[in-house]
């Protein structure tokens, strides 16, 4: 009896989620609505095609075969044989447009996810969740969302191609032999049923398997991260064991998707071959005229009998597109549910227009520097019982420098991301005051330089450009100059057009942090944030960061986090935290 309850309750949780996961579905396709329609619309005509060429095939069949003494009548095959080509000509032309319209409008919602999904990594538009890992986030964006391609290009369309296209078939066939066209309608029912079936299976076992390739993605992610500590520990042969596990779980999820799909397409073919077995068994008959009933037809004509058996599996095309559909659209409701975590942080789009764009805020020429106002800020990472900022208040005053000090863990660096505007606090507010303006923290206002400094595979000129699109290679050259870089530019092979590696491979930690200097400058922000910016450098590399901070300084407000004394020495204020809470503050004038 337990196990009874259990069963219904797991089916009733299932519905549930298979009904939130078709409403999301429906609002993501709904971007690329019509497109959708008008490929369902041509795949439905496409079926005239069909009835073209079987009409043309039966018609010649007729004329060749049956004519009398052998004599064979060259116009009826001839026209049968031109009406056979213009049908499979106009049913390939009409498929392949089909095709092409459905494949842009998934193209369309595909850039739309993926827009929201970038958007909700940006703490401008929404904000970040600790839940959400690095892995996960590359996995939505990459194989979650592909998996609704099968979905958008055949499920979508074929459930507005199905009515028309087996419409148009079955009353051609009503035409040709009504007896033939009813068994077909009392087989139509049998499909809707197993298809729901199918569904309920197919989703859950696809869920399991995108959540385990999440979880492995997420654990190859930190194992690659954590190599070298992993090498140093001795520890490489069980980070290696685990993941062979990992895979192994994958591979095993795989196998059962692969097996519920098997299984699934097999049942349909099945219910669709014993359903044209009993047509082309009573059209058999029929021509021998072994049947011998008072209401059904019992003879019929060879052409006839060609042109129904030959549409026969036309009717149920429609059918058996939905059904290879329906596999997807239950696969497309696993991948909507782990997208959706994700994607919800962020307001939809209008149907069918851009999402909404990231706001560029460039560097006000009037107000100047920005000010900062962090009012009995709270912050608490889940897992942790102790907060990371609890009941922080602090004025930043524009054009000031203030360092933050204190031990590793008392929540610098969070206190920094909280007054950029990257983190959202838990409690209490953060304020950017731009002259007479007073708005919401918001990392368009900020230049932010974290720790480690990250730099992009590329040239040193695209990582520059990242923070001005629009400069030239004299304006990049010149904010190395205003910095005192000139010889760091000088000193690379090939300039700005030096390739690097990713996170900086190929440069030092001393170039690195200096390019990173050079782009808080290019991107010309009131409030430039900076993480141990002199972290890991010799005493030559550390003063030179140091001159170049002065410099920012000039015409913004710097905040930053150090334990350096010589760094701690330029600030204006500095701010002690210890355990979350502001312990001391002093000021120099």
């Amino acid at each position: 009896m337990n196990e009874t309850t259990d069963h219904l309750a797991r089916l009733g949780r299932d519905d549930k989620g298979q009904q939130r996961a078709a409403g999301l579905l429906t609002r993501w396709a709904a971007v690329g609505e019509p497109a959708f329609r008008r490929a369902g619309i041509l795949r439905g005509l496409a079926a005239t095609g069909h009835v073209m060429w079987a009409a043309g095939l039966g018609r010649a069949a007729q004329a060749a075969l049956q004519s009398p003494h052998g004599d064979v009548a060259l116009a009826p095959v001839l026209s049968g044989a031109a009406l056979v080509t213009a049908g499979l000509l106009l049913r390939a032309v009409l498929l392949a447009a089909a095709d092409w319209i459905a494949d842009e409008g998934a193209a369309a919602v595909q850039d739309h996810l993926r827009t929201r999904l970038l958007l909700s990594a940006l703490p401008a538009v929404g904000t970040p969740s600790d839940e959400v890992s690095d892995a996960a986030l590359g996995e939505a964006l990459d194989s979650e969302v592909g998996r609704l391609t099968q979905w958008l290009t055949t499920y979508v369309p074929a459930r507005r191609a199905m009515l028309l296209g087996s419409g148009i078939v079955l009353a051609s066939i009503l035409v040709g032999n009504w007896a033939v066209a009813l068994m077909l309608v009392l087989a139509t029912p049998l499909l809707p049923f197993n298809l729901k079936v199918i569904g309920l299976g197919t989703r859950a076992a696809v869920h399991a398997q995108l959540t385990t390739t999440r979880k492995l993605s997420t654990h190859l992610l930190d194992q690659l991260r954590g190599l070298p500590t992993l090498v140093g520990l001795g520890a490489g042969e069980e980070a290696v064991r685990a993941t062979e596990a990992a895979d192994r779980e994958l591979a095993r999820r795989t196998r059962t998707v692969l097996r519920v799909a098997f299984l699934s397409t097999a049942w349909i073919e099945l219910l669709i071959t014993v359903a044209m077995a009993v047509v082309a068994t009573y059209c058999g008959l029929a021509l021998l005229r072994y049947l011998h009933l008072p209401v059904v037809p019992s003879t019929m004509s060879l052409g006839t009998a060609l042109f129904v058996l030959v549409l026969t599996p036309a009717y149920f095309a429609p059918a058996r597109e939905l059904a290879r559909g329906y596999h997807a659209r239950a696969e497309a409701s696993a991948a909507a549910e782990l997208i959706s975590e994700i994607i919800d942080r962020v307001p939809a789009a209008p149907a069918g227009g851009p999402p909404t764009p990231v706001s560029t805020v460039r560097r006000p020429s009037g107000p100047g520097p920005a000010g900062v106002i962090l009012d009995a800020v709270g912050v608490r990472y889940q897992g942790r019982d102790d907060a990371a900022l609890d009941e922080v208040t602090l004025t930043v005053r524009p054009g000031s420098i203030v360092a933050i000090s204190g031990p590793s863990g008392a929540g610098k660096t969070t206190l920094l991301s909280v007054a950029a505007g990257l983190r959202e606090p838990d409690r209490g507010r953060c304020l950017h005051t731009l002259g007479s303006a007073t708005l919401q923290a918001s990392p368009t206002t900020t230049a932010w330089a974290g720790q480690p400094s990250y730099l992009l595979p590329g040239t040193l000129r695209d990582n520059l450009l990242l923070a001005r699109r629009d400069a030239d290679d004299g304006q990049l050259t010149a904010a190395f100059a205003a910095l005192g870089f000139e010889d760091l530019l000088a000193a690379l092979p090939q300039g700005l057009a030096t390739p690097v590696g990713e996170r900086g491979w190929g440069l030092s930690s001393g170039q690195m942090q200096q390019l990173v200097l050079v782009r808080a400058l290019l991107h010309d922000t009131p409030l430039l944030c900076l993480d141990e910016p002199t972290a890991h450098l010799d005493p030559d590399g550390e003063a030179r960061v140091i001159g170049a901070i002065r410099t920012l300084a000039r015409s913004r407000t710097v905040l930053l986090t150090s334990h350096s004394p010589a760094l701690l020495g330029i600030a204006d204020d500095i701010v002690r935290l210890e355990q979350g809470r502001l312990s001391r503050t002093r000021e120099t004038l």
